[in-house]
């Protein structure tokens, strides 16, 4: 089955929601009983598992669940991808918040589980290359990060003929992360990440890393600089310095673009035609949420309010881009 196909999100929970004002609605289809079915779309208790790169804009989005639904308590975990996935199919958590849709063998392990879940695209994300302040090479193209992260790029000097600052130093938050998977099959193509990368061990650890060795090169999503009315993103957004991309072609410096709101928006190929000035940020991915639960429950009470009006408002303030909302250009005629 195509889970591109499915009901959106907030169509199939408005329904879901309806049919709980009828009696017996909380009968886990999955056990054929109701005697363990105790939350609702608002409240009880539910595990939810988070790929940590999105830490900071989850955050913000359970605390307000849960200051709106008091009655309402998440379990959250924050995790590298792999155990993020993994609990889902071993049936720890009833939702997940991912980069990446479900494999074809994840569908058939929850498949022989009479599991049907729902994937719902609900934001769009993009990675920052970061580096340290001092480090003059902030202009890199895909090309260049090909090599870097590729390892055909071992020195600074090979970037941008630099060669105060020696080797470069590829870090990633985690063994397995979600950052990495993504250099290595969107950026890379399926090759080998460079063997000299180590991971930090956390996305905290990995901005203290990169802010303190001026040979570091690292990859964070967007959302921990991106917010700045969260102090934590002011700081490390000090801390370090984060790097234009551009996919152009010999590229002029008007060509190098920031993760910023307004290019994490897909543009389609006429739009971009119409209007050169705009590109798509190079290193975009969406964000999912996964749910595993076979009525409607606390984990998809909070999957709906993800994806719904509040919910994707708070991914417009973290500087992130909502998937339910469209972003709006506006064209000003220059000053002759």
């Amino acid at each position: 089955m195509n889970l591109a196909n499915l009901p959106t999100r907030p169509t199939l929970s408005a329904l879901l929601l309806a049919l709980c004002l009828l009696p017996g609605c909380y009968t886990d289809r999955s056990k054929g009983t109701s005697e363990d079915a105790t939350d609702t779309p608002t409240s009880g208790n539910v595990g939810i598992s988070v790929d940590e790169t999105f830490a900071p804009v989850l955050e913000s989005q359970v605390d307000t669940f849960q200051k709106l639904y008091t009655d309402a308590h998440l379990k959250v975990s924050y995790q590298p991808e792999e155990k993020v996935f993994l609990d889902l199919l071993n049936d720890k958590v009833k939702a997940i918040i991912v980069s990446r849709e479900l494999s074809a063998e994840e569908q058939q392990v929850l498949k022989k589980q009479e599991m049907l879940p729902i994937t719902t695209k609900v934001g769009i994300d993009g990675l920052a290359i970061i580096l340290h302040p001092s480090n003059p090479d902030s202009l890199l193209t895909l090309t260049q990060l090909r090599g870097i992260f590729g390892g055909q790029a071992t020195q600074w000097s090979q970037v941008s003929g630099q060669k105060k600052l020696g080797a470069i130093n590829v870090v990633f938050d985690a063994n397995r992360s979600s950052t990495s998977r993504f250099m290595r099959d969107s950026l890379l193509r399926g090759a080998t990440l460079t063997t000299k990368a180590f991971a930090a061990q956390s996305n905290p650890k990995l901005l203290d890393y990169v802010a303190n060795h001026p040979t570091a090169i690292g990859v964070v999503g967007v959302n921990w600089v991106s917010d700045m009315d969260d102090p934590s993103a002011r700081k490390y957004r000090r801390m370090i310095r984060v790097a234009s991309i551009t996919s152009r072609p010999n590229p002029t410096k008007d060509d190098y673009i920031q993760p910023d709101q307004v290019y994490l928006a897909p543009k389609s190929q006429e739009l971009l035609k119409q209007h050169p000035e705009l590109q798509n940020y190079p290193l975009l991915r969406n964000i999912y949420a996964i749910s595993r639960e076979a009525r409607a429950g606390l984990g998809s009470g909070f999957v709906t309010f993800v994806a719904g009006q509040k919910g994707q408002l708070i991914f417009q303030k973290s500087g992130l881009m909502p998937a339910n909302m469209q972003a709006r250009i506006v064209t000003t005629n220059k000053r002759q």
